[in-house]
């Protein structure tokens, strides 16, 4: 299995209401992307200088699955809204 793990650091305008609304629209993902075997989306809780926004955890059975689920449509729609609403994101790829 491969998991992929993103961290996004949002943009204070609308902080609250955009971490939301892309949980709701990750959190949709898996029932849209037959290669997306499972995701967990969580909302940081701490809010220490340290930590990030929110993190998505999301695992596949291999790379290629990863590779379709980076181009497919319902993705690159939350992509285009993460873009306008994150100043910052960092990933790891692993394999379990």
């Amino acid at each position: 299995m491969l998991v992929h793990i993103v961290m996004f650091q949002f943009k204070e305008e609308n902080k609250e209401a955009n971490l939301k609304h892309v949980k709701t629209m990750l959190d949709a993902l898996p029932s849209q992307i037959q290669t997306l075997k499972s995701m967990e989306v969580g909302i940081d809780i701490s809010k220490s200088e340290r930590s990030f926004d929110l993190v998505l955890t999301s695992i596949f059975e291999d790379q290629e699955g990863l590779n379709r689920y980076a181009i497919h449509p319902a993705h690159l729609e939350i992509v285009s809204v993460i873009k306008e609403v994150t100043s910052l994101s960092k990933v790891v790829d692993y394999w379990k």
